[in-house]
């Protein structure tokens, strides 16, 4: 691909760099914005770089949010004797548009990979550990993605809070293995939230 101006060529290696956007989507993009007012790009770049320097993970549960505790968190509507275990911040999201959980989320920002270098101490999971120590939560909900991977992270954490008073469930499998959850329709994740089994149920321990 060709560029008249070195401008639109940096802008558009810049933008392709987004996932799912690739060179062509992303000249469509800056063309795009060539074409707006002034006070329109400036708003986004704002809206980005306030993004990138203001965010804020909730010191609670991991998830983005303005405050140090998020409002799901800072919510006293909800239930905090329960608490939802997922992947990343995309998860939680999936899950609220359903509207059938009223608990509180735990994010590990990510599974356990070590193909991909990625192990325990990578992930937030003696956040986990450590929170579920108050002695505040009753029953924590699996609701990882159908993978080797997001099993294997399952279990481990499973086989740490085992046996302490906690019951360990798991989302039920109507979601197609390998799956992530936000790409799983509202209604099927809902149901497979409301149908959660208990966790030693979902493998055959040797």
């Amino acid at each position: 691909m060709k560029f008249s101006s070195k401008l639109v060529e940096n802008a558009v290696n810049e933008v392709s760099k987004l996932p799912g956007i690739g060179k062509r989507s992303a000249l469509r993009t800056v063309l795009y914005l060539l074409k707006q007012s002034p006070s329109r790009t400036e708003q986004l770049s704002s809206a980005l770089t306030k993004l990138r320097n203001q965010v804020n993970y909730c010191s609670v549960c991991k998830n983005i949010s303005d405050q140090d505790i998020c409002e799901i968190c800072s919510n006293p509507k909800r239930d905090p004797s329960l608490v939802c275990v997922v992947e990343n911040i995309e998860d939680v999201m999936a899950i609220e548009n359903t509207a059938q959980f009223n608990g509180l989320y735990h994010v590990l920002g990510g599974v356990i990979a070590p193909m991909q270098g990625i192990v325990m101490d990578d992930l937030e999971i003696d956040s986990l550990l450590n929170r579920l120590k108050t002695g505040y939560v009753e029953e924590v909900v699996f609701a990882l993605s159908s993978t080797v991977e997001a099993d294997t992270t399952s279990f481990y954490i499973y086989k740490k809070i085992n046996n302490n008073g906690i019951k360990v469930s798991t989302i039920a499998r109507g979601i197609p293995v390998g799956n992530d959850l936000e790409y799983t329709d509202e209604l099927t994740l809902g149901r497979s939230i409301l149908a959660r089994i208990p966790f030693e149920h979902s493998f055959n321990p040797s």
